[in-house]
């Protein structure tokens, strides 16, 4: 049981490791299906939401997962159509924020909620991230190619998420995950004092 521990330690260590930075400061380049697999790692902000929304969703929603994890992408992919198409979502870094913050307290307390209620929390997630991602897209990029690997990206890493947190409470490492919740919820609450 410490071994595997140690192993949930690693991962959550080396997802962390991705480097600060705020996916929003037009300092990268985008064109097409690699960037828009790389701008949800680049902002730990999305990063952190992501990872969260995911550990949530394996903790509480098991069966539910893939139902939510559907929502969540096809919500995101709206969002960033909506975002790419100019229509501009009023506070969308508050809503990053406020999503991570949010995120994070659901990890930390373990919570499990009705279907009715997950369905809103996790489209409300979605849709700040979704039209972050389209309002940051230029003109010049390809939007089928940067939203699949956008998609895509997220997809995954919400499916480490997922695992991950399947695994530490197969483990019975509730502990690491209300300490993830705590950290996320954290840099959620931190976010928001600057937005």
């Amino acid at each position: 049981m410490k071994k595997n521990a140690i192993r949930m330690v690693a991962a959550l260590g080396a997802f962390s490791a991705s480097g600060i930075a705020v996916a929003h400061t037009g300092s990268h380049e985008v064109s097409g299906f690699f960037s828009g697999i790389t701008h949800p790692l680049m902002g730990l902000d999305h990063l952190a939401v992501i990872l969260a929304v995911g550990l949530w969703l394996g903790v509480s929603a098991r069966r539910q997962a893939p139902l939510l994890m559907s929502v969540f992408l096809a919500v995101m992919a709206m969002g960033a159509a909506a975002g790419a198409a100019g229509l501009a979502l009023p506070g969308i870094e508050t809503g990053i924020a406020a999503s991570l913050l949010m995120a994070g307290l659901l990890v930390a307390s373990l919570a499990r909620l009705p279907m009715h209620a997950s369905l809103v929390l996790v489209a409300a997630f979605a849709l700040f991230n979704g039209a972050a991602h389209g309002s940051e897209m230029p003109v010049s990029a390809t939007p089928l190619l940067y939203g699949a690997g956008m998609l895509l990206s997220t997809a995954l890493l919400q499916l480490a998420g997922i695992g991950l947190g399947q695994l530490a409470q197969r483990v019975r490492a509730e502990w690491l995950l209300r300490g993830a919740g705590i950290v996320g919820g954290g840099f959620g609450a931190w976010l928001l004092l600057g937005a």
